[in-house]
């Protein structure tokens, strides 16, 4: 018997996590994060899953790091075989439910898809994903209809030195960068 409740998306739909698989016996999951820190999922007691019947809502009802991974509880949920039908299952929240950010500061879903430009106007691409390597994060920015080209560039997303300015009204961003590197 499903305990899954029928939910239409939420507005802006953001995926934060995965339920991967099964954990014990008593119904709780093994979850990935995509959070920073990776326990920040369970700031979010509501997750929407879309599933192959559509959306469902379900509420978070304990959580907590195991080894080095991180498993939940989900309320309803208190079975090993019935928790199997949501495992494999993206975890969303919506976006307006993030926190506040500073001004100059942008969650990476917010770069997703911006067109960079050089501070000369060349179009360079658009933000396909970013990248964290350990120094500074890396934007890979794809080749676009209009772009200079159609190559792949690895951009160091370092305000005030690569990153010139972000403007999200006008989903574009401005780098000092070489359109030949």
């Amino acid at each position: 018997m499903s305990t899954l409740k029928q939910a239409k998306a939420p507005e802006q739909a953001l995926v934060v996590g995965r339920i991967t698989s099964v954990y014990g016996v008593k119904g709780w999951v093994k979850l990935y994060s995509h959070t920073e820190p990776m326990t920040g999922i369970f700031d979010y007691k509501h997750w929407w899953l879309k599933t192959p019947s559509g959306w469902k809502v379900v509420e978070l009802s304990q959580g907590r790091t195991q080894g080095r991974g991180l498993v939940a509880a989900i309320k309803g949920y208190n079975d090993r075989d019935l928790v199997k039908e949501i495992c494999g299952c993206d975890i969303y929240i919506d976006a307006k439910d993030l926190p506040k950010l500073e001004d100059g500061e942008f969650y990476w879903s917010q770069l997703v898809g911006l067109k960079v430009t050089t501070k000369e106007g060349v179009l360079l691409g658009k933000v396909s994903q970013l990248m964290e390597t350990g120094a500074n994060d890396v934007l890979v920015v794809r080749g676009c209809e209009g772009s200079y080209d159609r190559e792949e560039r690895l951009i160091p997303y370092v305000p005030d030195q690569f990153v010139l300015n972000i403007d999200l009204d006008k989903q574009e961003m401005v780098v000092d960068w070489d359109p030949d590197f």
